[in-house]
């Protein structure tokens, strides 16, 4: 096979979980991005710690802290990772009613942590919807992507911000 192969298949295209053990550990660190858009209203409500539910900006860091640390109980081929380090900040940008939350995950390991910072945006996303919905039904959750990973042999790698 290329270089370019779907690591998750084996050669009859059945799904299977790569076996790291013969590569090399090295420190890696990934960084996801995501956005959760809401009303005016709403917006100044999370803001202002206002929500029926509570302080919305502490329990989605924390959920997405959790959700970072399992994320192999919810992707199935993922490993379970000894991480070093997870952070979850969320910013509210009152211009577009919007909070961008930006994860940062860190492991000293045989392979990088992609997955894990995604997963913490996701469900960092996630959290903030459960906690607004009852109040706002049109809240949207959009652009979660990788924005920048670094260790391994694929090197370091930039996404657009």
């Amino acid at each position: 096979m290329s270089e370019e192969h779907l690591t998750h298949l084996d050669e009859k295209g059945q799904a299977h979980m790569v076996d790291v053990g013969g590569k090399p550990v090295s420190n890696r660190m990934a960084k996801a991005r995501g956005r959760v858009t809401m009303k005016r209203e709403t917006f100044i409500m999370v803001v202002e710690g206002n929500a029926k539910k509570g302080d919305v900006i502490s329990v989605a860091r924390l959920a997405g802290i959790m959700a970072a640390k399992r994320t192999h109980e919810l992707i199935p081929l993922c490993h379970p990772l000894a991480l070093t380090k997870v952070s979850v900040d969320l910013v509210p940008d009152s211009a577009t009613c919007s909070i961008f939350v930006t994860a940062t995950a860190r492991v000293s390991g045989q392979t990088g942590v992609e997955m894990e910072a995604l997963t913490a945006v996701s469900v960092a996303c996630l959290t903030i919807y459960d906690m607004v919905k009852a109040v706002d039904r049109g809240v949207t959750i959009s652009d979660i992507r990788l924005l920048e990973k670094s260790g391994g042999k694929s090197g370091h790698y930039k996404g657009k911000t």
